[in-house]
C-alpha cells in the first residue's frame, strides 16, 4: 500500500485589500501575497503597506501569529478603548524614564485599550501644565496609532479620528 501524501492547504487569514493591525507599526493595508525563496527556503508572504510611513513589511504566513499581525479589533473592543479615553487618568509618582518604558511597551502592543491608556495619561488640556517634548511625541504616536484603528473600524477619515478622540477627551475631564 502507498502512502498518500496530504498537501496541506493553509487557509490565508487575509486577503488583499483588508486592514490589518501590526503591533509596532500600527493599521497597514494587505496588497498581495508573495511567493519568495530566501536563504534558500521558499516562503509565502502577506506583503502589508504602511501608506503613512511609506514602508511595506513581508510577513512570512507562518509567522503570522507569532509576529502578532491581526485583524482590526471589532466595534466592542474600539468601545471599550473609548471608554478607557473618558476614565480617570491614574497619576504615576514614577520616573518619567520608566513610564515612557512602559507607554512604549503599550503602544508597541497594539492593543487598543493599552493604547487608549496611554493616549488617556499623556493628555492634557488647556488648562493644565505644559509636557515635555518627549511626553508631547509620545502622545502623538499613541493618538495616532489609535486614531488609524478607529478611523479603519468607523470608516473615517484619519483626521476626523482624530478630532473624535480628542474631543471625547476634552469633553470626559
Amino acid at each position: 500500500m502507498v502512502a498518500k501524501k496530504k498537501k496541506v492547504i493553509q487557509k490565508l487569514e487575509f486577503k488583499e485589500g483588508d486592514y490589518v493591525v501590526y503591533p509596532t507599526h500600527g493599521v497597514g493595508m494587505v496588497t498581495g501575497v508573495e511567493n519568495r525563496e530566501i536563504s534558500g527556503q521558499k516562503l509565502k508572504l502577506f506583503v502589508v503597506n504602511f501608506e503613512k510611513e511609506r514602508m511595506i513589511l513581508r510577513v512570512p504566513i507562518a509567522k503570522v501569529k507569532e509576529s502578532g499581525l491581526r485583524k482590526l479589533s471589532d466595534s466592542k473592543v474600539i468601545d471599550s478603548a473609548l471608554k478607557t479615553l473618558k476614565g480617570r487618568v491614574r497619576v504615576k509618582r514614577t520616573m518619567w524614564s520608566r513610564r515612557a518604558q512602559e507607554y512604549e511597551a503599550k503602544i508597541n502592543s497594539g492593543d487598543p485599550i493599552a493604547i487608549a491608556e496611554v493616549v488617556r495619561e499623556l493628555h492634557r488640556n488647556e488648562d493644565q501644565p505644559e509636557q515635555s517634548y518627549s511626553e508631547r511625541q509620545m502622545y502623538q504616536v499613541a493618538l495616532d496609532r489609535l486614531a488609524r484603528e478607529f478611523a479603519a473600524v468607523e470608516e473615517i477619515e484619519h483626521e476626523i479620528a482624530v478630532d473624535k478622540l480628542e474631543t471625547l477627551m476634552r469633553t470626559a475631564a
